[in-house]
C-alpha cells in the first residue's frame, strides 16, 4: 500500500520554458516529519545530488524560504512553479509499505531532476508551519546522502529509532484495508460519504488515463488500485 504519495507536474525536458505544478499528492505527516516527510527526503537524496553547486546553493535558500513561509519569487532554479498542469508531464514519486517492507517508487524518466527536487520543497510550502521545520530537516538530509535509495537511506533521514517506529506503524496500517484505500484515494476523513469516494475516484481515474497526463506504464495499475480502493470504502 501507498503511504505517501508525490505527484508532479513538469515541461518535458528538452521544453525552452520549464515548469513545475503539484498534483494530487498525499503526505501525512503527523506526527511529523511522518511518512510524507520521509518520501519528499528521499526525493532529494534521489534527485538533488545531479545539481550543480550553484542550482545547489539556491536550493538551500529555496527549503529556507519555504520553511519559514515568505513569499517565494519566480522563477526559482530556472524553473517557475505554477498552478496550471495543461501540458505538463506527470511523474509520480510513492513510499511504500509491502511485505518486504518499506521501498520508494521514484519515477525519474520522464522529467528533469531539478523538477522533482523543486516539487518536494514546493510540497512542504503547503504544510502547517509547524510541521516545516521537522519535515525541512529530513529534505536536508537527503540533500547529504550519497548512494542508492534503500533500507539505509530510511535510517539516514529520520534515525535508527525514528525508522523503526514508522515501519511498525506501516505494518499496523497496511494490515486495515480501509486506512489503505482511504490513502490510495487521498481522503483525510475516516467514513467519508459516497459522493466524495466517487468524486476523489473520477478525479484520479482522470489523472491516471494517458491522455490526461497519466504514464502509459503504469496507467492499468494505477486504475486497477483507484477501483480496488473505491470498491473496499463504498463496501464499509
Amino acid at each position: 500500500m501507498a503511504l505517501a504519495t508525490l505527484e508532479v507536474w513538469h515541461s518535458r525536458p528538452i521544453a525552452p520554458t520549464r515548469r513545475v505544478a503539484l498534483g494530487d499528492s498525499t503526505l501525512p505527516v503527523d506526527p511529523a516529519p511522518g511518512p510524507g516527510g520521509l518520501l519528499l527526503g528521499a526525493v532529494m537524496a534521489r534527485f538533488s545530488d545531479d545539481l550543480d553547486g550553484d542550482l545547489r546553493t539556491d536550493m538551500l535558500g529555496l527549503m529556507s524560504e519555504v520553511e519559514r513561509g515568505v513569499p517565494i519569487g519566480q522563477p526559482r532554479l530556472r524553473h517557475r512553479l505554477q498552478a496550471d498542469r495543461v501540458g505538463l508531464l506527470r511523474s509520480q514519486h510513492r513510499l511504500i509499505a509491502g511485505a518486504d517492507g518499506l521501498r520508494f517508487e521514484l519515477e525519474t524518466a520522464k522529467g528533469l531532476p531539478a523538477q522533482s527536487a523543486l516539487a518536494a520543497v514546493y510540497a512542504v510550502g503547503e504544510m502547517p508551519l509547524a510541521a516545516r521545520p521537522a519535515v525541512m530537516s529530513v529534505l536536508r538530509r537527503g540533500m547529504e546522502w550519497v548512494g542508492p535509495v534503500g533500507a539505509g537511506l530510511i535510517d539516514h533521514l529520520v534515525g535508527a529509532d525514528v525508522a523503526m517506529r514508522m515501519r511498525s506503524g506501516a505494518f499496523a496500517t497496511a494490515s486495515d484495508p480501509t486506512i489503505w484505500a482511504l490513502g490510495v484515494l487521498g481522503i483525510d476523513e475516516d467514513e467519508p460519504g459516497t459522493g466524495l469516494i466517487q468524486k476523489r475516484y473520477r478525479a484520479l481515474i482522470r489523472d491516471a488515463h494517458p491522455d490526461h497526463g497519466g504514464g502509459e506504464d503504469d496507467a492499468a495499475d494505477r486504475i486497477a488500485e483507484l477501483t480496488r480502493a473505491r470498491e473496499i470504502l463504498l463496501a464499509t
